[in-house]
C-alpha cells in the first residue's frame, strides 16, 4: 500500500473523532455564549487543537502525495478549513468528510445506502449550517437569526428549498453560508434521485433477466422433448418401413 493510503487508513477515524470532538467544543458558546469562561476558554482551545491536528494531516498527505496538483485540486474543502481558521463558520467544512464515514458504513444493499447516507447528510448539513449561520450573524446589526433555535429553523428551511424568508442572513459570511447550504441540499436531492431512479432501473433490469433465463431454461426443455420425439418418430418410420418391405418378399414379419 502506498505511504499516503497508509496513512490515510490510519488517521482516518482518530480524524473523523477529532472532527465530532472539534463540533461539540464548537456548538457549545455558539449554543450558550453565557457559558462559564473556564468552559469557553476550554472550547477555544480544543477547537484550535483539533485544527491544528486538520493542518498537520493535510500538510503531511501534502508531502506524501505523488502527484501535488492533483491532491491539491481535489482537497479544496481541505484546504480551505486549513487556512482560513480565522473564519470561525468555516472551520465547519471538515467536517463534510464524515459523510464518506456514512456513506462507507451504511448497509451493502442500494436502498440501504441511500436511506442512511440521505438521514446522515442532511442531519450534517443542518447542524453545520445552523451552527455556522448563527455564529456569523449573532450580533450583526439588522440580524433576525439571534439564536441557534433560529439557526436551526432557518437551516431546515434552506436545505429544504423552501425559503419562508421569515429568517435569513445578512452578513457577508451568513450569506455564504446560506449559498452554500443550498447547493448542498440541491445536490443532495439530486443524489438521491438519481440513486433512486438507478435502482428502480436495475430492478427492472433483474427481473427481466430472470424472465429471459425462465424463458430460455423452457425453450432448451421444449427443444430436448422435440428432439427426442423426433427420433422416436424416425424409428418408427424406420420400423415401419422395414416391416413393409418384410411384408412385401413374404418373410414372416417379428412382433417382437
Amino acid at each position: 500500500m502506498p505511504t499516503r493510503s497508509r496513512w490515510e487508513v490510519i488517521t482516518e477515524w482518530p480524524l473523523n473523532i477529532a472532527a465530532v470532538i472539534f463540533l461539540i467544543a464548537y456548538a457549545i458558546p455558539v449554543a450558550n455564549p453565557d457559558a462559564p469562561e473556564w468552559l469557553l476558554l476550554t472550547c477555544e482551545v480544543v477547537v484550535w487543537v483539533t485544527w491544528g491536528l486538520f493542518a498537520v494531516d493535510y500538510v503531511t498527505r501534502f508531502v506524501l502525495a505523488h502527484d501535488k496538483w492533483r491532491f491539491f485540486r481535489s482537497n479544496l474543502v481541505d484546504l480551505a478549513a486549513v487556512v482560513l481558521p480565522m473564519l470561525r463558520p468555516l472551520r465547519l467544512v471538515r467536517l463534510l468528510s464524515l459523510l464518506s464515514i456514512l456513506n462507507r458504513t451504511a448497509t451493502q444493499r442500494l436502498h440501504g445506502r441511500v436511506v442512511t447516507y440521505t438521514v446522515g447528510a442532511v442531519s450534517l448539513l443542518v447542524v453545520i449550517g445552523a451552527l455556522a449561520v448563527t455564529d456569523a450573524e449573532r450580533g450583526v446589526p439588522g440580524a433576525n437569526i439571534e439564536n441557534l433555535g433560529d439557526g436551526f429553523w432557518w437551516a431546515a428551511v434552506t436545505i429544504a428549498t423552501v425559503g419562508y424568508g421569515d429568517r435569513f442572513p445578512v452578513s457577508p459570511i451568513g450569506r455564504g453560508v446560506a449559498v452554500a447550504l443550498m447547493i448542498g441540499g440541491i445536490a443532495l436531492l439530486g443524489v438521491v434521485t438519481a440513486t433512486i431512479a438507478s435502482w428502480l432501473v436495475q430492478r427492472v433490469a433483474d427481473v427481466t433477466e430472470q424472465q429471459e433465463i425462465a424463458t430460455r431454461e423452457q425453450v432448451d426443455v421444449l427443444a430436448s422433448e422435440l428432439a427426442e420425439i423426433k427420433n422416436q418418430l424416425a424409428t418408427l418410420v424406420a420400423r415401419t418401413q422395414f416391416e413393409g418391405e418384410l411384408t412385401a418378399t413374404g418373410d414372416p414379419v417379428s412382433t417382437g
